[in-house]
């Protein structure tokens, strides 16, 4: 509790802000639904409102969010915003803050709403918020990239990597699972021997982090062949809303769903052959079925970059970005994960 409260006091500060003062930051979702945030900030007690007004009504799909969402995205940036703190995950973090939700909006729908993919995709987008509030850095690739394929006999279900956000010390990295994403993909080998897929190619998408002073990271690319028909479905984002950029930095590339159909060719014998690929764009959200030689592929999204392209650093931060050139966050209760990852 006393750490967040004393982050919100020094952010107060160092934006130059009134005792009592407001911040606030907006994104969107690929269907246009607006997720709106005010930060009212009180220096004195340490404490800060969370005020999602202005946010999007519940909507005709599965991105609601329950307010548990909300709340869960909201301690867990206050924890990487803790510069100098390694504390564990606890709900004394919320003691200083006040988060308004209102009613039957996306984020607090009713009982009735379909809310899968408020806990997967959703979530990104109210944390990209909280940051672009703060200032943070640029947004992540904001997306989990969920796929999964299957028939009758079985099933397989797996999300995609993409591109961190870069920051004020840091360059994005290439190819993660950023914020609330943790999943590790199988490994190629596995997946082709036990599943009716051919792993075509799996690549770092070269270019789509946006530039600035620290360029964004990277998204993948990912191509995977059918050998039996099956039912595929993709659920996603950032394929409409680009991944914004920070302090002049560029925002980093959409995310694309493509699926090359193979069509059937009949020679003079009347025999069937596969011929050219019929390439159909899947859009962020899709459930199709495939036949045998069709391929999926996937482009996810890059990260923001920040600062202007061209810029220079302060000495803090080049020296920051010479020890450190890859480091996410130099402290926050999440930094000693950080590390673990990027020592492997």
């Amino acid at each position: 509790e006393l750490s967040v409260r004393d982050m919100l006091r020094s952010f107060s500060l160092r934006e130059g802000m009134r005792a009592l003062d407001t911040v606030s930051a907006e994104d969107y979702l690929d269907d246009g639904t607006p997720l709106r945030l005010s930060i009212t900030v009180d220096r004195e007690s340490g404490s800060a409102v969370f005020d999602f007004a202005g946010t999007g009504p519940e909507i005709y799909g599965n991105l609601n969010a329950p307010p548990a969402v909300t709340a869960s995205a909201v301690i867990y940036c206050l924890r990487c915003l803790l510069a100098d703190t390694d504390i564990p995950l606890n709900q004394g973090c919320l003691a200083p803050i006040e988060i308004r939700i209102p009613k039957n909006s996306i984020l607090n729908p009713s009982d009735k709403a379909a809310v899968v993919g408020g806990n997967v995709l959703t979530s990104q987008r109210i944390t990209d918020v909280v940051l672009r509030a703060f200032k943070a850095c640029a947004a992540s690739q904001g997306c989990m990239n969920n796929l999964t394929f299957g028939d009758r006999s079985m099933g397989y279900y797996e999300t995609i990597a993409g591109g961190a956000g870069a920051g004020p010390s840091w360059i994005g990295c290439d190819a993660v699972h950023t914020h609330m994403t943790n999943t590790r993909i199988t490994d190629a080998e596995i997946l082709e021997r036990r599943y009716p897929v051919i792993l075509r190619e799996f690549a770092i998408r070269k270019g789509s982090g946006g530039l600035g002073l620290h360029t964004g990271g990277d998204g993948v690319r990912r191509i995977l062949e059918f050998t039996r028909p099956l039912t595929v479905s993709i659920l996603s984002e950032r394929r409409s809303f680009q991944p914004y950029g920070m302090a002049g930095g560029e925002p980093g590339q959409r995310g694309l769903n493509l699926l090359y159909i193979r069509e059937q060719q009949q020679d003079s014998d009347n025999r069937s052959s596969s011929g050219e690929f019929r390439v159909v764009s899947l859009g962020g959200k899709n459930t199709v079925e495939v036949s045998r030689g069709d391929r999926l592929v996937i482009h996810t999204p890059g990260g923001g970059g920040y600062g202007p392209v061209g810029g220079h650093e302060t000495e803090d931060s080049a020296s920051s970005s010479r020890k450190k050139p890859r480091l996410q966050r130099d402290g926050g209760s999440l930094s000693q994960y950080v590390l673990h990852q990027e020592s492997v």
